[in-house]
């Protein structure tokens, strides 16, 4: 009877018995070393220790004692032994895989990052949890480490393209952290033909010589069309394809009656008028404004917001969904919703002509925008009117049409409570939005930026203002009484080192930057001021956002730096965002006057909002770049200005100003010379010509190569 093996890479040619000898040098290194930490062993007592003989053996001993010497694992002794190194504690962190040669381990409690060389990282993907043992190290330098155990696998299944040969495959992935192809047997390809997207599942690990072994779990389609493509980046990111069917379920049962006892528990705004203001395709409306005059100079706003809780109640499948969801996903041509239809476009809705049910903050403001009384409760409304964002700002340009009074008035208060803002010390990021028309079949047609005007503004600014009044109202009960629990939308203030480095470039450019205090916001406002419009403008103000923290959700009010706010929540939007209703509930929970929910079962579902937001955000990233990508590969013969907006030893990267697509000018494409990167200025130089090509600089070119499965664009300079 035949012995079965493993399938391995048929590239590998080495015996069985020798392999298992590679892999396990070093783990054997490992062992002997940390289980006598004081002890110093020569050459000679090390290959006796691991029964090495051959000379083959020796030098791949040798070679592994190098690489732990070089990482401080061990350390070489006087008289030439070698010995384990100080070792430092041991962490639990979260894998960031640079690059195929080494990653970083973000660990809580620890200011930098642990680098780890990928061949000490066990097999830990992007991503993963792991223990890892930090090296002490000398000099000031980033600390070093290696991973002990894989304590949580992020994901075991990956999107890629599928490659197959007579005897085995390899799918390829998409994801660019994922730097391992993997190895699928024949038997495994479940029908997949060559070039075709795929899902697949790691279902073992070799050594480090070889790929992981998986299956193909899915076909998604022929690489390239636009279906296929947008169900690899929802796969890639782990986005839901369909609701299960006892969500909707669940979610059919639910009826859409407003019942009089219900309207009895409710104040009632239907006699107020009352309006929303969304994008012309927008579907869900999850907000509205109502406006009546109490007196001269002495108005009441009301800003309401879709009573999704009433609907959506606690330990229901429907609420689980939404947890783990947690925010809608917004794709180049489509929609991935926390909620259910019936829900998000139509009983939750704020459809005009119609009673819908709604959660408010009702302010009392006068003509200076100062908010005199405030409100907060459940009412129910009846829309007057849908206006898109486009016919909401005609009425304000010509001054004439529906509700054309109460829209002016609402502008002029949207305008002071922008100006309060400012004065306050908030940041005008404002940056493009790009937007795709699509044909009939998703392909793209044309791109354009996405303009906001004062129809824009004025809704942002009524949104703004109860997100912020809601916070210091739960805030203020924290003060009269005991604690109570919130969920809080909050932006730290920037690090100083990053500003003081960003103050650093942004002086290359005429531009001084603050690093403390509130001269930091008007330094930047005043650099958005100068830079919008021109060809610097996403240059220097992506790298102004990439230098504030990231905003997130917590139960710890700390204050929202960029809007210049003390206390901020996420209020208005219970549709798309599953902290909006937290937030809801614990309202009318001290509303009801009972006591504070429990502050840990909320950070970590706070925690989980801020990962699911950056997924969606990574993933509307992701088919925004693929759809770029397609346009740009339909016209690759044109001539384009672009700006420079980052310079490497491998090339150019150039952002085209008409499409807002970023691609990359190769060094080797770059005819003229030969240059050299001046990293500290930001720039490269010709070596004969002393030819110049900075950050920021104005350029023009063409489209070389496009790359729809990598999402990358090769360009060439035109002279």
């Amino acid at each position: 009877m035949t012995k079965k093996t493993k399938t391995t890479k048929p590239t590998q040619s080495k015996t069985k018995s020798k392999k298992k000898k590679e892999k396990n040098f070093r783990d054997l290194l490992r062992n002997l070393f940390f289980e006598n930490t004081n002890k110093a062993f020569s050459i000679k007592q090390i290959f006796r220790n691991l029964q090495v003989g051959d000379k083959t053996a020796k030098l791949k001993v040798v070679e592994e004692l190098e690489a732990l010497a070089e990482s401080n694992a061990i350390k070489m002794t006087q008289d030439g032994s070698f010995k384990a190194n100080q070792i430092g504690e041991i962490f639990e962190g979260v894998v960031d895989f640079v690059n195929p040669r080494f990653a970083f381990i973000i660990c809580e409690g620890l200011e930098e990052d642990v680098w780890v060389n990928s061949d000490d990282l066990r097999f830990a993907l992007d991503g993963d949890r792991v223990k890892v043992q930090v090296y002490k190290q000398s000099g000031g330098k980033r600390p070093e480490g290696e991973v002990l155990e894989i304590l949580e696998r992020r994901r075991d299944e990956f999107v890629g393209k599928i490659e197959l040969s007579e005897r085995y495959a390899f799918v390829i992935a998409d994801n660019k952290k994922m730097h391992l192809d993997i190895f699928i047997p024949n038997k495994a390809t479940n029908h997949a033909k060559n070039g075709d997207k795929v899902i697949v599942k790691i279902k073992e690990w070799h050594d480090e010589k070889n790929s992981p072994v998986g299956e193909v779990i899915e076909v998604l389609g022929k690489a390239g069309e636009h279906e296929t493509e947008m169900h690899a980046i929802m796969a890639e990111f782990d986005l839901p394809l369909r609701f299960p069917p006892e969500v909707l379920e669940e979610s059919d049962k639910i009826q859409s009656k407003v019942t009089k006892t219900e309207i009895a528990k409710r104040r009632d705004f239907r006699a107020i008028t009352t309006f929303t203001i969304d994008p012309a395709d927008a579907k869900d409306f999850d907000d509205a404004l109502s406006i009546r005059k109490i007196k001269d100079n002495l108005w009441e706003i009301g800003v309401h917001i879709a009573d999704v809780t009433h609907y959506v109640r606690p330990n229901t499948a429907l609420e689980k969904e939404a947890s783990r969801r947690a925010t809608s996903v917004y794709l180049v041509d489509r929609v991935i919703p926390m909620l259910p239809e019936k829900l998000s476009n139509d009983l939750c809705s704020l459809r005009p002509h119609e009673d819908r049910l709604t959660f408010s903050a009702v302010f009392q403001i006068d003509e200076e925008g100062q908010v005199i009384a405030e409100w907060f409760g459940r009412t129910i409304i009846h829309s007057d009117r849908r206006f898109s964002y486009e016919e909401a700002q005609e009425v304000l340009e010509s001054g004439q049409g529906d509700f054309h009074q109460e829209l002016i008035l609402l502008n002029e208060l949207a305008k002071k409570l922008n100006e309060q803002r400012f004065r306050s010390g908030a940041i005008n990021f404002d940056t493009p939005e790009v937007k795709f028309k699509l044909d009939e079949y998703g392909n793209p047609i044309g791109i354009y930026i996405k303009e906001r005007k004062d129809a824009h503004k004025l809704i942002e600014e009524f949104m703004l203002l109860a997100n912020k009044k809601v916070a210091e109202f739960v805030q203020k009960m924290q003060e009269d009484e005991k604690e109570k629990t919130m969920v809080y939308r909050i932006h730290e203030k920037p690090d100083e080192e990053k500003l003081q480095n960003f103050s650093v470039f942004a002086k290359k450019f005429g531009f001084d930057i603050a690093v403390k205090g509130k001269a930091v916001a008007s330094s930047i406002n005043h650099l958005v001021d100068r830079t919008t419009g021109t060809p610097q403008q996403s240059v220097l103000q992506s790298l102004a956002i990439r230098t504030m923290a990231k905003a997130r959700y917590s139960t710890e009010s700390i204050g929202h730096f960029g809007l210049a706010f003390a206390h901020y929540t996420h209020f208005t939007s219970p549709i798309r965002r599953y902290p909006d209703m937290m937030a809801h509930r614990l309202l009318q929970r001290y509303l009801d006057a009972k006591s504070s929910a429990n502050k840990a079962e909320f950070e970590e579902k706070c925690r989980h909002s801020t990962d699911m937001e950056k997924r969606a955000a990574d993933a509307e990233r992701a088919s925004i770049k693929y759809k770029q990508v397609e346009y740009m590969q339909r016209i690759e013969n044109k001539d384009f200005d672009g700006v420079v907006t980052g310079v490497t030893e491998w090339g150019v990267y150039v952002e085209i100003l008409e499409t807002k697509c970023e691609g990359m000018v190769r060094m080797s494409d770059i005819l003229d010379d030969f240059y050299e990167l001046d990293a500290d200025n930001y720039r490269i130089v010709g070596k004969k010509t002393q030819r110049v090509i900075s950050f920021g600089d104005a350029v023009k070119v063409r489209v070389k190569d496009t790359n729809l499965e990598k999402r990358t664009m090769d360009l060439i300079f035109v002279a």
